[in-house]
């Protein structure tokens, strides 16, 4: 098969790229930089040169493909306080895929997230569907991505292979620079491991070698409509992180109030105190996923964030 994939030079798309290259797929990789297209072009890929801003790009790329994976996320514009901007990009991005891929059956999967689904609760692949509405707790920026997910399931009824595999706010591995990077950065600077309250709340997690691997099954057999969830840890209690962390710094662990959140953990404040933890018991019957790697807890337990 070949397939189009975007952000695939970024940390989800460098372990999805030679997953389905190894498979024997043929990977076409969208390319933003000359280091991006070099990193693409060694591991086997072909390249295409653009950004997800060019939608004409976009769109005939996807001509030319049997599948699209849309990884591309301007996480830069979106940690820096732009996720609604961001999100607005990604829609632009979506419907140019869905108006390209209309009739024809092909698979077309993007990334989204599983953080503040359902708070409190387990969420499931049937949550956060086309029919459910978009909850008032959920900030503007991720809501609209949400959103964005609900638009690609509904492609399913114009004749696009259309899933959407959710992603846990923590994505670890050797070479990790988003969430539990920033939260080991916030406690290097502030001089403590911090937790919010008591700590209790869960957030789910999964190493990105087996999320990977749940990219190409989903590719090759989920069906149209569908909601994936690439969960292994389905609820870690962020205490137990920052204990981790704190061991491995030397740093004294405790509890930051809720009203004391915004000034230590900045924007990371707004989802750091979520309890989150999610079931991917659907996913893993539906196309036989099982993850393999080591748990969040094992994994940050290696040492590897901390050099």
């Amino acid at each position: 098969m070949r397939v189009f994939v975007t952000g695939a030079s970024g940390w989800i798309g460098s372990a999805v790229v030679p997953e389905l290259i190894g498979a024997g797929h043929q990977v076409v990789g969208l390319a933003r930089s000359d280091a991006s297209a070099a990193a693409l072009a060694e591991a086997g890929a072909e390249v295409r040169h653009g950004t997800i801003d060019d939608l004409d790009t976009l769109r005939s790329a996807a001509a030319e493909s049997d599948g699209v994976i849309h990884l591309a996320f301007k996480h830069d514009i979106a940690f820096s306080g732009g996720f609604e901007a961001a999100a607005e990009a990604d829609r632009r991005a979506i419907d140019t895929f869905g108006e390209a891929l209309a009739g024809s059956d092909r698979p077309f999967l993007i990334a989204s997230g599983t953080l503040g689904l359902t708070p409190g609760r387990f969420a499931t692949e049937q949550d956060g569907q086309a029919s459910t509405p978009l909850g008032a707790h959920m900030p503007a920026g991720p809501a609209k991505r949400l959103a964005n997910a609900q638009a690609t399931v509904a492609l399913a009824d114009r004749g696009v292979r259309s899933s959407v595999v959710r992603l846990p706010p923590t994505v670890y591995g050797d070479g990790d620079h988003g969430f539990l990077s920033t939260v080991v950065a916030i406690a290097r600077e502030k001089g403590v491991s911090g937790y919010i309250g008591e700590g209790a709340n869960r957030w789910p997690a999964v190493h990105r070698t087996d999320a990977a691997h749940l990219f190409r099954l989903a590719l090759e057999g989920a069906p149209a409509g569908s909601s994936l969830h690439a969960i292994a840890d389905e609820g870690v209690p962020i205490r137990a992180v920052a204990e981790v962390i704190g061991r491995h710094l030397g740093l004294p662990v405790a509890s930051i109030s809720p009203d004391d959140a915004p000034a230590h953990f900045t924007w990371l404040a707004a989802y750091f105190g979520m309890d989150s933890p999610v079931s991917s018991a659907y996913t893993r019957e539906l196309l036989g996923w099982q993850p393999t790697r080591p748990g969040l807890i094992d994994d940050l337990d290696k040492g590897h964030y901390f050099t």
